[in-house]
């Protein structure tokens, strides 16, 4: 199809003239505006291309037409090439091709994304930023969100290092002496708005000759987008006026500053500048130039393109299955995938497609009869409970139907979620609102609520368990007991919503995940009273808990093999005797034989309709009957009891991913069923359990079971659908908007008109025409908030993965063989029978030299684990060569975290003499607590004071348990005979001074940590402020499976009441690292922190 799109009104401003904050939105929504050096032409990027236009407007011409994305466009000086990125092989790489069109070259190979930022002023050479790895003298943290700036040359090879320090939006001046750049501190969105904390960026200057750095605007909100003007000035983006990023001009010798634009609604993005003096840019979507005076002018763009043919598509989702239901008689089952929901054969290689919407359906449920299926549908701006039934009364079978039936069961203005059918098919239990657990009678439609919104908060769709009665009549569900909010524990409550809640397992513990019993003997659950606790302040490793409900069902569980078996024979002959009684009885009556056995049938099909027995539950004693049915204590994803409760199947993380086991309770034995390696796994049990049907990894198993084994069986399902991209984007941001409306954390939220955002924004999605651009778009709406943990992010799949040597390369000099630097410990070379030292020369990969047109990321990508040959050159010449398994870049990035900690650490121990410690803080998670744990109490414990430094944590919850452990008060000391005196109580605590290191880059509960230790006065902090950001966030991953984004839905507050979030704190020692001096190796933080810590022990 090929189609015209008009983009944007033609106007023009006076300089000084606002725009209209309310004018109605276009639809245009280019990501890119780079304007020619003559300023004739102008660079736009529209759905993923790149074009050229007049920059007077016109029609776009393309110079970039693939199912590839292409953006970040920028212009040689001479105005005969340009660059751009381009995921054509999985990440974003640089390309370079003609001005005026033709075949694009591949510059860069590394498997980390990089962006161009401009040419070097001879035009020989790209300059980008890319995180691969800091210079061997750094002290910069090494983190994938730093990323170091290069440069390649046009003609290829390896790039060369320009800077370790991270420099984004660099432009180079006319020769080359000075380079523009924003500097990145922080753990924030680019697109965040109107916020004037720690974390927005400034502009700063870097001098090629001296090295220096210097900080060029100083405004507490956002500053982008540096260009060069004439001679001593500079333009760029900031907030400055009134928190709307607008251009402006800056004197560098006078510091005047002017502001050009005077936008007053939505940013100034993408800002480009002529050699006359024409500016370029982006403004809500819609391109404009400007004089430098001011005066202003929306692009009227003509893109004419046919979507590269792809506006819809067919997937295959057979491996993306999200959850499942089966069938009551066990032949077939119900399942998302990617939204929709399927059915397929147990036997047969069947699958029918139920649903057929751009929106999302979840939580599927077969109804008791099979005949009909229940699902929560997101439509018309809200979830609904929708059903679904065979037309047909000769078609037995969802798999094998061809007409369907589908109605709305329950719409309220509320959201309606999870929906499972009563065991009696007469009734439906969902969740309301998100929080509130519901019963809907089918017949009458009438919904009674049965728990209260004061009793659950869903932080995320989905984490709040229920199930049903066998009879029908009881509902349990993990609940917040005594508003501790995400302890959760396990309730009972009547289905008729007659009487509150039973708090069955009274525990201080985290429980959850209850299922009813299917004999209705006993209600299961998941515990972590037992299991190893996570240092992160909640339970890591859980056990499957029971608590029987009366005493007889209670008694028969505690029945030893051998009673168990006997009990069993006497109800069988019990059972048989009655039978033959009630034949008897009937053939008294003078009914024959067969007559007698024609009312046994009718009666046992009666009987079978209504043979579920009443629950009994005596509540008395309900603790004395909880039990824990598992051995050992492990990371859980779901259990099945059977109904004669003497097996028990689970899913166990022990090593790896979850696997298959059972726990034999009449033999007290763990058994190993089958080896799943899975990241995520549930399973459920057919009625007649014959079968355990499991998925596992997104894909759909059967187990046969045989007494104490199972045998594996494959179900082949062939599940497909037609993807519309258009449709699905209108939906996602529909949904986006929606659930930030509802779960953000502030109903204000933060005093954007949401509403107005929504018109905004949703006018542009026309233009979008993938994923990578609408998450980005979606980014820049979420930024309007102010708000941490917001954004939306585009994650790519495949793409290069490039091995790392180990080694620290001088990478300012490329031309040819490269210097070493350093061998990192425990690299491939750091081992007692290598060569390899600093000081040599890597010269070729695999016999491939390094030289001009080599690249070195192009000969390692792919290579990681497989054998390589290397050879390095000495200082007299000579070569030689080794043979190693090359390492991924993960693992380097350990190795350089590691030796960033002891470099840290040495240092601190150089500058105190030995009397001060070191530890840091890596995330706020259980690995880092015991790692800090370890060192504090370790290798420390004699120091006389530590420096616990947090830089670049990006949170977790960890912040009450480091507080707790650096606030020890020592109250006694240990003797034994002889005199001998040892450390008393606490031992587990530390006692002595201490002092926390703190930056912009702290995020998340690494804001809450120094600001716990401030307020509980345990020590003081130095460093820089941190933004405050001390929210708890649900990151939800869409079910196309590349965009994530970022709800903060739980706010805390002070004592004092106010909200922690966008409240900053300041250090008691404000120390700012430079640049320039971090580059080799200085870390003033450190220092002053030593500095203070000794001033003390001394005072």
């Amino acid at each position: 199809m090929r189609k015209s799109i008009t983009t944007a009104l033609a106007l023009s401003l006076l300089a000084g003239t606002s725009l209209s904050a309310n004018a109605a939105a276009n639809s245009d929504w280019f990501t890119d505006a780079a304007i020619s050096p003559d300023g004739k032409t102008i660079l736009v990027a529209y759905q993923g291309d790149i074009y050229k236009v007049s920059s007077k407007g016109g029609t776009a011409v393309p110079l970039t037409v693939n199912a590839a994305w292409e953006g970040h466009p920028v212009w040689s000086k001479d105005g005969k090439q340009i660059a751009f990125a381009s995921d054509r092989n999985g990440n974003l790489d640089i390309f370079v091709m003609p001005a005026e069109g033709g075949d694009a070259k591949r510059l860069t190979f590394h498997s980390a994304n990089d962006i161009p930022h401009d040419f070097t002023p001879d035009g020989s050479a790209v300059t980008f930023s890319s995180t691969r790895t800091d210079d061997a003298d750094s002290s910069l943290f090494p983190r994938r969100s730093l990323s170091e700036l290069y440069s390649v040359s046009t003609k290829g090879g390896t790039p060369k290092m320009e800077l370790t320090t991270p420099a984004f939006e660099a432009q180079w001046n006319k020769d080359g002496s000075k380079l523009l750049y924003r500097e990145e501190k922080a753990l924030e969105s680019d697109l965040r708005k109107h916020d004037t904390s720690a974390f927005a960026r400034d502009i700063w200057m870097y001098d090629a000759a001296s090295g220096a750095h210097t900080m060029l605007t100083n405004y507490k909100g956002g500053d982008h987008n540096p260009v060069w003007g004439k001679g001593d000035t500079i333009f760029y983006t900031s907030e400055e006026a009134d928190s709307t990023f607008n251009v402006w001009e800056l004197n560098l010798k006078s510091g005047e500053q002017n502001q050009v634009t005077k936008f007053t609604k939505h940013p100034v993005r993408d800002l480009t500048r002529s050699n006359n003096g024409k500016l370029a840019f982006v403004h809500h979507g819609t391109v404009y130039t400007s004089t430098e005076g001011g005066r202003t002018k929306a692009l009227k763009i003509d893109v004419k393109n046919d979507g590269h043919g792809i506006d819809s598509k067919t997937i295959t989702v057979s491996g993306d299955v999200s959850e499942f239901s089966v069938s009551p008689n066990g032949k077939e089952i119900a399942f998302v995938a990617r939204g929709e929901v399927f059915v397929t054969s147990t036997e047969f290689n069947t699958t029918k497609r139920i649903t057929d919407t751009p929106a999302q359906e979840r939580s599927v449920d077969f109804h008791p009869d099979g005949d009909k299926l229940v699902y929560a549908a997101e439509r018309d701006g809200k979830w609904k409970l929708v059903e679904a039934s065979i037309r047909s009364k000769d078609e037995k079978y969802f798999f094998a139907s061809t007409l369907l039936d589908e109605k709305v069961l329950y719409d309220a203005d509320t959201e309606s979620f999870q929906p499972k059918y009563s065991p009696d098919g007469k009734k439906v239990a969902f969740l309301s609102g998100r929080d509130v657990l519901k019963v809907l009678d089918i017949e009458s439609g009438e919904a009674k609520e049965v728990l209260g919104p004061d009793y659950n908060y869903s932080y995320a769709d989905g984490d709040i368990t229920f199930d049903w009665s066998p009879d029908s009549k009881w509902l349990t569900i993990d609940f917040i007991a005594r508003k501790r909010i995400f302890i959760t524990n396990i309730a009972v409550v009547p289905a008729d919503g007659s009487s509150g809640p039973v708090d069955i397992s009274l525990s201080g513990y985290q429980d959850g995940g209850p299922k009813w019993h299917a004999g209705g003997e006993a209600v299961l659950w998941f515990s972590s009273r037992y299991g190893q606790r996570d240092h992160g302040s909640w339970g890591r490793e859980f056990d499957v808990m029971a608590s029987f409900l009366n005493q007889d069902a209670y008694d028969r569980f505690r029945l030893s093999k051998e009673e168990y078996e006997l009990m069993k024979e006497l109800e069988k002959d019990e059972k048989k005797k009655k039978e033959e009684e009630e034949k008897k009885a009937k053939e008294a009556e003078g009914g024959d034989a067969e007559k007698a056995d024609g009312a046994k049938d009718a009666d046992k099909k009666e009987e079978k309709k209504e043979d579920t027995k009443p629950v009994e539950i005596e509540w008395e004693g309900m603790q004395d009957r909880t039990v824990r049915l598992t051995a050992h204590s492990s990371n859980l994803a779901d259990a099945v009891l059977t109904k004669e409760a003497d097996k028990l199947y689970y899913l166990s993380q022990f090593e790896g991913g979850y696997d298959l086991w059972m726990q034999d309770l009449r033999e007290n034995e763990t058994k190993l069923i089958s080896k799943l390696d899975a990241r995520n796994a549930t399973i459920e049990l057919s009625k007649d359990e014959k079968a355990l049907f499991v998925l596992a990894g997104g894909k759909l198993m059967k187990f046969e079971l045989n007494g104490g084994g199972a045998k594996r069986k494959g179900i082949s399902l062939s599940a497909s659908m037609e993807m519309k991209g258009d449709a699905e984007r209108e939906y996602f941001f529909e949904h986006i908007w929606r659930q930030v409306k509802e779960k953000f954390y502030n109903e204000n939220m933060h005093g954007v008109d949401w509403a107005d955002m929504k018109l905004e924004y949703k006018a542009k999605l026309p233009s979008v025409g993938n994923n990578r651009d609408f998450a980005r778009m979606m980014e820049e709406m979420l930024g309007e908030l102010n708000a941490s943990h917001t954004g939306a992010y585009y994650r790519s799949g495949g793409g290069d993965d490039t091995a790392a040597l180990g080694l620290l390369l001088d990478m300012t000099d490329t031309s040819g063989a490269l210097l070493i630097d350093e061998v990192l410990e425990k690299g491939p070379f750091d081992k007692a029978k290598s060569s390899v030292e600093a000081g040599m020369k890597l010269v070729a990969i695999n016999g491939t030299e390094l030289g001009e047109g080599v690249n070195l990321n192009a000969l390692l990508n792919n290579k990681a684990g497989d054998r390589t040959r290397i050879t390095f050159e000495k200082a007299d010449g000579s070569r030689f060569d080794e043979v190693i398994k090359p390492i991924s870049g993960g693992a380097q990035d350990q190795l350089m975290y590691e030796r960033w900690v002891k470099k840290s650490r040495a240092m601190v121990e150089n500058l105190s003499g030995g009397k001060v410690g070191y530890v840091h803080v890596r995330g706020m998670n259980d690995s880092s607590y015991r790692e800090v744990y370890s060192d504090l109490m370790g290798r420390n414990f004699d120091k006389e004071s530590v420096v616990v430094d947090t830089r670049w944590n990006g949170g977790g919850w960890l912040h009450n348990d480091l507080a707790k452990l650096l606030s020890g008060k020592q109250y006694l000391k240990m003797e034994v005979r002889g005199n001998r005196v040892f450390e008393g109580d606490p031992l587990d605590q530390w006692y002595k001074p201490s002092i926390v290191v703190m930056g912009e880059g702290n995020y998340s509960d690494a804001h809450a940590f120094p600001y716990t230790y401030k307020a509980l006065d345990i020590g003081e902090t130095v460093g820089m402020p941190v933004p405050g950001t001390m929210t708890a966030v649900w990151w939800e991953l869409l079910h196309s499976g590349d965009i994530v984004f970022g709800i903060p839905q739980v706010g805390q507050r002070d004592m004092e009441g106010n909200y922690l979030e966008n409240q900053q704190l300041e250090p008691d020692y404000k120390v700012k690292n430079d640049p320039a001096k971090a580059a080799k190796g200085k870390d003033a933080q450190l220092e002053k922190a030593v500095e203070v810590l000794l001033e003390k022990k001394a005072d």
